[in-house]
């Protein structure tokens, strides 16, 4: 990424989104591109093809077109004045990244067990997972808190970010509708398991590197937050690869060993038990007050992230 206006745009991005989140009020890429994905599925489903090809053609026009769309949009801005197309790439990533409006929500659900109880908590953590929530404890919900922030801090930072210095916003707004479609499609079910394959493995394909790149980062906050670095890397490396997703496990493990608490686990997800392998079983059990240091973590992590892609940024610019 050698555009010289890439760093200033970043860091007006990272400004936004620690001042105001993703508020409800303000329009969202990301929601248009779920509305594109709900609208346009049964035209592609209605397509005389395989439900593998018409998913997958489905997702590669949306991916391409948020690109090339991106891409002229920022064109455009740029030809008006420098300094509006540094505006215009500092919006579209300020759309991609959701560091605080994440922490927001997972320390809600901390707040709802603390102050309300286990039903509460259960109202609010189902809001940020997938998972059927009826049946979860106290550590449940805990636990399911925690590794939505972990598994969240490479799908709404490190991602954006990697694919923003590879090719500014525009490539960073294609990853958010990979994403987007991963969240809506990706899933193993019935319905999506082969209109939503392409999805899914594109997903796990543009988050593999950057999920691996957060635990050096992680390990680093941990140091910070919890004295924890060592035993952060150790638990990565260990049982970073005990996970059903090729990517998740790797943050998961790191923020297990970095808080001193184990995850993963059997969990229901649309009325079927899915075994999953536990992460950190050495470890102890979640509690309340992880959910604030997992924020914590993630935030500290964000903001390391953010200050490295900066100065590659920074020397991209000075090179070229």
């Amino acid at each position: 990424m050698s555009d010289e206006g890439f760093p200033l745009a970043l860091a007006l991005a990272v400004i936004l989104d620690m001042l105001l989140g993703d508020p409800l009020w303000l329009p969202h890429p990301v929601r248009w591109m779920g509305q594109a994905i709900e609208r346009l599925e049964p035209r592609f489903r209605s397509l005389s093809l395989s439900p593998i090809a018409s998913g997958g053609l489905m997702a590669a026009l949306l991916v391409t077109g948020v690109w090339m769309i991106s891409l002229l949009v920022v064109a455009l801005a740029g030809f008006i004045h420098p300094a509006v197309g540094v505006i215009v790439q500092a919006a579209m990533l300020y759309t991609c990244i959701s560091a605080r409006s994440l922490a927001e929500a997972a320390r809600t659900v901390g707040q709802a067990l603390a102050q309300s109880g286990l039903s509460a908590g259960r109202r609010a953590v189902a809001m940020i997972v997938g998972r059927e929530v009826d049946r979860l404890d106290e550590t449940g919900v805990t636990r399911a808190a925690v590794e939505t922030v972990a598994e969240n801090l490479v799908d709404g930072v490190v991602s954006p970010l990697f694919f923003a210095l590879l090719g500014g916003a525009p490539l960073a707004m294609a990853y958010k509708m990979v994403n987007t479609l991963d969240s809506m499609v990706g899933y193993k079910n019935d319905r999506y398991r082969d209109f939503g394959r392409f999805a899914a493995r594109m997903d796990d394909v543009a988050n593999f590197i950057p999920a691996r790149l957060s635990v050096p980062f992680i390990a680093l906050a941990a140091h910070l937050v919890t004295g924890r670095a060592k035993r952060t890397f150790k638990t990565a490396l260990a049982d970073g690869r005990a996970h059903a997703s090729p990517n998740a496990g790797y943050p998961e493990a790191a923020f297990a060993g970095a808080l001193g608490m184990w995850m993963g686990g059997p969990n229901i997800y649309h009325g079927q038990r899915v075994e999953k392998p536990v992460i950190g079983r050495r470890l102890g059990a979640a509690r309340v007050h992880h959910i604030d240091q997992a924020c914590q973590l993630m935030l500290v992590t964000s903001l390391l992230v953010f200050m490295a892609a900066a100065a590659i940024g920074l020397a991209f610019q000075m090179a070229g």
